[in-house]
C-alpha cells in the first residue's frame, strides 16, 4: 500500500511505515494536482499537515482513498465528517506536539516581556551607535513569576503550558467550555511532581484578571477576542496565540496595541495564512513565527511513529 506524505514526515515515521509494509512517498503535490496524483499512484493514504487541504473535491475525486491522516492536532484543513461519512478514516496526533507548542507560547512570552523581538530586529542596526538609547527603550521589562497566565482552552496543549507556567511560579487561571476542572501534575527530572486542580472560570472573569493569555483552542466560527472583549482586558496584559488564525480579531488587536491596552502579542498563527497582514508583520510590540507551534525535532518524530502506529493497525 502507498501513503503520500504530502507536507512531510519524519524519518522516524518513514522507516515505522516501511517496516509495517507501506511505501511512502514524500513528493510534495501542489494543491490543485493531489487528486490528479492521488489516483495515477494509486495513493491508499494521504497524510497532510496544516498546508494542505483535504476537502470534499479530493474526497469525491479519490474513491480510493482509505485514510487521511493529519500530523498534528487542529483538522480544519479536513472535512472529517463528510470524509467519515464515505467511509474513510480520518487519524491525527492530539498528544504529540503538546509541549512543542508550550515551549513556543513561553517563547513569545519572553520575547514580549523582555521586548526580545524588538531588540533583535534594532541591535544590528543601532547597537554601535545607539547603545544607551536601546538599554534605555527596553530597560522597563517585566518578570513572568508571581503573574497571572490565563489559558483559553486547557485540552492537551493548554496543560502543558499550564504545568510550564506553573514552573515559573506563575497562578494559572483556565476557561474551557467543555473542562469544568482538571488535574495539572508538573513533573521535575528527579521523578517528584506535583499535582494542582485548575476549576475552568467564565471566559469574561479570566479576561479580567489575566496578566497573560494564551489561546488553545480549535477553529472557531466567530473571534474569542474581539472589539468587545479587548475592552475588558486587564490594562498592559499580554496576548499569545499559538493555536488558529481567525480567533483573535487582528485590525482590533493592532488598536489595542497602538493604544498601550495590550503591551505585546506573540502570534503563530494568522487571520491570512501565508500572507499575513503587513500592518501584523511590521509592529515593534509582536511577536512573530511563521506557524511553527509543532515543528521541533521531537514532536515531528512522535507525530511519525504515531501516524505510522494507527494506520499499520488500521490497514494490516
Amino acid at each position: 500500500m502507498k501513503v503520500l506524505a504530502n507536507d512531510g514526515i519524519s524519518k522516524s515515521g518513514i522507516l515505522a511505515l516501511e517496516k509495517g509494509g507501506f511505501e511512502v512517498i514524500t513528493t510534495k503535490v501542489a494543491q490543485e494536482q493531489v487528486a490528479n496524483y492521488i489516483n495515477e499512484n494509486n495513493i491508499d493514504v494521504i497524510l497532510v499537515r496544516s498546508a494542505t487541504k483535504v476537502r470534499k473535491d479530493i474526497i469525491d475525486a479519490c474513491p480510493g482513498i482509505k485514510i487521511i491522516g493529519r500530523g498534528g492536532v487542529g483538522m480544519d484543513n479536513i472535512d472529517v465528517d463528510y470524509a467519515k461519512s464515505k467511509g474513510i478514516h480520518v487519524i491525527n496526533t492530539p498528544a504529540s506536539s503538546s509541549e512543542s507548542v508550550a515551549e513556543l507560547v513561553f517563547g513569545h512570552l519572553f520575547n514580549g516581556v523582555r521586548f526580545l523581538h524588538d531588540s533583535n530586529r534594532n541591535m544590528p542596526l543601532e547597537g554601535d551607535t545607539n547603545f544607551d538609547g536601546l538599554k534605555k527603550a527596553y530597560a522597563n521589562g517585566t518578570e513572568l513569576r508571581g503573574k497571572t497566565l490565563g489559558i483559553v482552552g486547557i485540552g492537551r496543549i493548554g496543560q502543558a503550558t499550564a504545568k510550564m507556567a506553573l514552573g515559573l511560579g506563575m497562578k494559572v487561571i483556565a476557561a474551557d467550555s467543555f473542562i469544568p476542572e482538571v488535574d495539572v501534575k508538573v513533573e521535575f527530572f528527579d521523578g517528584q511532581s506535583i499535582t494542582t486542580k485548575i476549576v475552568s472560570q467564565s471566559l469574561e472573569s479570566l479576561f479580567k484578571e489575566a496578566d497573560f493569555i494564551t489561546l488553545h483552542v480549535p477553529a472557531q466560527n466567530g473571534y474569542i477576542i474581539g472589539e468587545k472583549e479587548f475592552e475588558i482586558l486587564k490594562d498592559g496584559v499580554g496576548i499569545v496565540n499559538c493555536a488558529r488564525g481567525g480567533v483573535i480579531d487582528e485590525v482590533a488587536l493592532v488598536k489595542a496595541l497602538d493604544s498601550g491596552k495590550v503591551a505585546f502579542a506573540g502570534l503563530d498563527v494568522f487571520e491570512n495564512e501565508p500572507k499575513p497582514e503587513m500592518a501584523i508583520l511590521m509592529h515593534s510590540k509582536i511577536s512573530l513565527t511563521p506557524h511553527i507551534g509543532a515543528a521541533t525535532g521531537e514532536a515531528q518524530d512522535r507525530i511519525g511513529t504515531e501516524l505510522a502506529s494507527q494506520i499499520i493497525t488500521l490497514l494490516s
